[in-house]
């Protein structure tokens, strides 16, 4: 059987692996985020600017 020290050892760890997991998670779909925008604002310019010349 665990003792009570292990226990805590145990949610300490399941704590921060958790946190850290969700993190990661929330960090790496923020960078998507960012480049998928930065990609549709580069598309919408060049795109502009294409009808600009045919205008």
């Amino acid at each position: 059987m665990f003792e009570f020290q292990q226990y805590l050892g145990f949610l300490l760890f399941l704590g921060i692996f958790l946190t850290g997991f969700w993190l990661m998670l929330f960090l790496v779909n923020f960078v998507f985020y960012w480049v998928g925008g930065a990609l549709w604002e580069r598309f919408k310019e060049k795109r502009a600017e294409k009808a600009a010349k045919q205008a």
